[in-house]
């Protein structure tokens, strides 16, 4: 039986510790809080302070920054990067290699494309087929 945690050296000589998440594999690092009913895939990375709450699905290649929050069923796709203190409502969807940046809010039920680019600190709500709606 391997270890259920990775240890990885971070920019300024520190080490962080991620366990893997039962569901997915995922890693989850010390001080993150994942939902048990969160899907977090094997490749994805869960940075501290962050929150994933019930039903959220985190793929592959996906990286969620410190203290993001990821509303109840969001679904964030493969490679899709989440900016520190970064907020995605319920049910939203992040399309592959979208970018949301620092302190940005994506409204429940948004559907971001891909290879999309959200500003630091923007407030985004779109309708389900991802057309952008007036502030």
């Amino acid at each position: 039986m391997g270890k259920n945690y990775v240890d990885i050296e971070d920019d300024q000589g520190g080490v962080l510790r991620y366990r893997k998440h039962a569901n997915g594999r995922g890693l989850v690092a010390h001080g993150a809080k994942v939902a048990a009913t969160a899907r977090v895939e094997a490749g994805a990375y869960i940075e501290p302070h962050a929150r994933v709450l019930e039903g959220a699905q985190i793929a592959a290649g996906a990286w969620i920054e410190p203290g993001a929050v990821i509303g109840p069923g969001a679904v964030i796709d493969a490679n899709a990067h989440i900016g520190p203190e970064a907020a995605v409502g319920a049910k939203a969807k992040i399309g592959v290699r979208s970018q949301i940046g620092r302190g940005a809010q994506v409204a429940g039920g948004s559907l971001i494309g891909d290879d999309e680019t959200i500003r630091d600190g923007a407030k985004v709500a779109t309708d389900r087929r991802g057309f952008h709606l007036a502030a």
